[in-house]
């Protein structure tokens, strides 16, 4: 198994730790997070250092993983995951075993893709993207970088989501609809028209909270 860093300890990296170790690919060697946090254990593994020591583990170990979680802003996992490449660290894609992504499917570096998601053929998805458990990303439909693709949440075929989006758990996103950059999507809404400015919505149907 090749050797994997994780950045960030919380919620999200627990949820992380389960689909690395259920692929078999990797060991995982511990993780960075806030100074006061070393020594302490996620599940089964230490906090062995914060991001600012990056350099020091990337010779022994130049894979990394962003495992801080995203719903209202990407800005944190885009520092992140731009620090690990000055480093001259890697970001692997991490996909569950039990994910079905199709091989017509493409999927950037530092993306995840948890348990039972679903990535159909001719889907796109970007760098340092989470697709979150259950979710669906149908034929043709883009994800820009940064996105996280909340729980059992639907992208229908040719949809486009924008770098830096959040669509909530259970959300619809209908076919052929663009949702700008830098958009927060609540849980359950529908999406059935283009979002064309960036801001937090909600509802049924969608509109537009702040």
């Amino acid at each position: 198994m090749k050797p994997i860093i994780l950045i960030g300890g919380g919620g999200h990296c627990i949820s992380c730790i389960d689909v690395i170790e259920q692929t078999g690919l990797y060991q995982i060697i511990g993780i960075l997070d806030l100074p006061e946090k070393f020594g302490e254990k996620v599940l089964n593994y230490f906090v062995i250092g914060t991001d600012n020591k990056l350099k020091q583990f990337v010779t022994d170990c130049p894979a990394f993983l962003v495992t801080v979680g995203q719903i209202k802003s990407s800005t944190l996992r885009e520092t992140l995951h731009k620090k690990v490449k000055k480093a001259g660290g890697s970001l692997p894609v991490i996909i569950s075993p039990t994910a079905h992504v199709s091989k017509y499917a493409s999927i950037k570096e530092g993306t995840i893709v948890m348990h039972h998601a679903l990535i159909n053929a001719g889907a796109t998805v970007g760098k340092g993207c989470i697709i979150n458990t259950k979710a669906l990303i149908e034929h043709e439909a883009f994800i820009g970088n940064f996105c996280h693709i909340s729980t059992a949440a639907i992208v229908n075929g040719q949809a486009n989501i924008g770098d830096s989006c959040f669509i909530g758990s259970n959300t619809i996103v209908a076919n052929n609809t663009n949702v700008i950059a830098n958009t927060v999507i609540g849980a359950g809404s529908q999406v059935l028209r283009n979002i064309e400015s960036p801001g937090i919505y909600n509802g049924q149907p969608i509109r537009k909270i702040k």
